[in-house]
């Protein structure tokens, strides 16, 4: 949440200087910036301010869809994405749009959210990203436990941008994340970017690398060398 505060730091604060750097590391000529709801408006804000590119809503959430990126498959994300967003063509129409979403993970509601901005009359969209490309499996809790989901970690930008129909995109630097998250942070606490730079805080496992196809095998082998 945008109100919440971690290690003294207020989350839209952050997220707002993700967009900031981000504007000055990928700038581009357009006529409105526009935020993927809800996670995504603050490093929007931060963008628009930075660039002077005027912010506007051009993505109507629909409050009781869950969350797309939770889906058990791409095709229930796909869906999903059209129910839960609506493009507001009166700020839309004839207009080039920055598009600021806080990640790309497996391109799946990219695409689609790029394809709704069009249908509201958007004359390009071009996709900035406040965060780095997440290659790498996380294996701490969030659902991307395989590396070949990551559409980063099979695609280089280009071949995103081309993926998910952008007019260009851009990511937020690694370096520019950390100048961000590491504003006024006590370097001792350490932070975790294993997604992003695949550096990962402790010794993981071989076999937890492996593809949904080869788990069952490596899981046997495993156990057999363990005495399971």
């Amino acid at each position: 949440r945008p109100d919440s505060i971690i290690e003294g730091r207020g989350v839209h604060e952050v997220r707002r200087r993700f967009g900031e750097i981000l504007a000055k590391e990928a700038p581009v000529e357009a006529d409105a910036v526009v935020g993927v709801p809800d996670s995504a408006i603050s490093a929007a804000i931060g963008y628009s301010l930075a660039s002077g590119i005027p912010y506007t809503e051009g993505l109507i959430k629909n409050r009781y869809i869950g969350r797309t990126f939770i889906q058990p498959d791409d095709a229930l994300r796909k869906v999903g994405v059209g129910l839960k967003y609506n493009p507001l063509h009166s700020n839309l129409e004839g207009k080039r749009v920055v598009l600021v979403d806080d990640s790309i993970v497996r391109g799946n509601t990219a695409g689609p959210l790029v394809d709704l901005l069009r249908s509201g009359g958007a004359a390009e969209v071009h996709v900035r990203v406040a965060s780095p490309p997440v290659r790498h499996p996380c294996f701490l809790g969030v659902d991307m436990a395989t590396r070949n989901e990551l559409v980063a970690h099979r695609l280089d930008v280009e071949g995103i941008r081309k993926w998910i129909r952008a007019d260009s995109l851009a990511y937020l630097s690694h370096e520019g994340m950390l100048e961000a998250v590491g504003e006024g942070l006590d370097d001792r606490r350490g932070r975790c970017t294993a997604c992003f730079s695949g550096s990962y805080p402790m010794s993981i496992p071989e076999r937890l690398f492996a593809e949904e196809s080869e788990k069952e095998v490596l899981e046997t082998v495993w156990q057999q060398k363990a005495g399971v």
